[in-house]
């Protein structure tokens, strides 16, 4: 059974080029992903200002990248965040959001996402005002599949220190409520998951009353505190075991998006390899792929430092290794040389206001 992979661009900072999408797109889908959702947070017209239209250059090279897609066979979706739409969920909600999904459609998505993270979740019947809005989406869009994040997207309590206390039986009352064609995406037991394990999906599809979309927080490295950070390294905790109990999986990538195929092509791996997958050589593999056999060595050898150490504490370190990067012309080093000039840093002003 082969799993559906897929990548989901929902980090918070520096946004992608759409040269650099592109080669993305390409790399991956050739490795086996098969959707790409599109839905930066930087992108004010599809979060705070959705109301608004994309204007019409980036409209442009949204349409562009959405017929590369379905030129390589990936599916294409967009994600919105309409921000105060809910409560209520009246007249005027209604007509901005018939509007912008018919902007979206124009696009010719496949996929259409409503996304409720990172949003206040003190609401009343929280979830049956989402999934009211999203049946109204779907209902409106010509999307041939839906995708909703829910306020809790994990079992991580960080989401209700930081957006409220979660209703007691928001999961079941939003697989109640919900479609059963509408796909949940779920980050796993905690918002970065260290593992996520064939158990704790089973416990979440009872409740659901589906199986999950996995939005998976690795290799993505935005915040203020995890882009001092490289994450290069290969996946694990994700055993192949798990495609029997999700319906997709999809990867949140990094700031940097070349680096971002690396880890990319080794979730890839780990599903195709099963019990034969050994993350140190499938990290080697990936590495030779994007970037060639000697800069994967180099880079690789420099591992510690760039994923581990953090950008404030090299120390001497930051001398050597701008040095080494400076001189290697390749869109990876340079991604690497931005790193270390402090250019993909998040703010904590950009988290609390894009």
């Amino acid at each position: 059974m082969a799993v559906n992979l897929g990548l989901i661009e929902g980090l918070f900072g520096k946004p992608w080029s759409w040269a650099d999408r592109t080669t993305v797109l390409h790399t991956l889908a050739g490795a086996g992903y098969r959707f790409y959702h599109y839905g930066p947070k930087a992108d004010p017209f599809l979060r705070r200002r959705w109301r608004e239209p994309h204007p019409p250059e980036q409209f442009a090279a949204l349409a562009a990248f959405a017929a590369e897609c379905k030129k390589l066979g990936v599916r294409f979706g967009v994600a919105l965040t309409p921000v105060g739409s809910t409560h209520p969920f009246g007249d005027e909600s209604r007509a901005a959001l018939r509007q912008k999904l018919g902007q979206l459609d124009a696009l010719g998505i496949d996929d259409l996402a409503i996304l409720f993270d990172d949003l206040p979740a003190e609401l009343p019947d929280l979830a049956r005002g989402q999934a009211e809005l999203v049946a109204f989406c779907a209902d409106n869009s010509r999307a041939s599949q839906v995708f909703f994040c829910p306020s809790f997207y994990s079992d991580d309590p960080i989401l209700d220190r930081a957006w409220g206390h979660r209703p007691p039986a928001y999961l079941s009352e939003l697989g109640r409520y919900l479609d059963r064609k509408v796909q949940v995406y779920w980050t796993g037991e905690e918002v970065i998951s260290r593992e996520i394990g064939v158990a704790h999906l089973e416990r979440v599809q009872h409740e659901l009353g589906r199986k999950v979309c996995l939005w998976d927080n690795y290799p993505v490295n935005d915040g203020v505190r995890m882009s001092q950070y490289l994450h290069l390294r290969a996946f694990t905790g994700r055993p192949a075991a798990i495609r029997h109990h999700v319906s997709g999986h999809a990867i949140n990538p990094a700031s940097q998006p070349i680096l971002s195929c690396i880890p990319a092509l080794t979730l890839a791996a780990s599903y195709r390899q099963g019990e034969r997958y050994a993350y140190g050589q499938a990290f080697l593999d990936a590495a030779t792929t994007v970037l060639g056999s000697e800069l994967a060595t180099i880079l690789r050898r420099d591992i510690l430092p760039l994923q581990d150490t953090g950008l404030d504490n090299l120390g001497p370190r930051f001398a050597e290794l701008r040095e080494r990067y400076g001189a290697i012309d390749h869109p990876a080093a340079r991604e690497i040389t931005d790193w270390l000039d402090g250019r993909f840093r998040t703010t904590l002003e950009e988290v609390q206001t894009q």
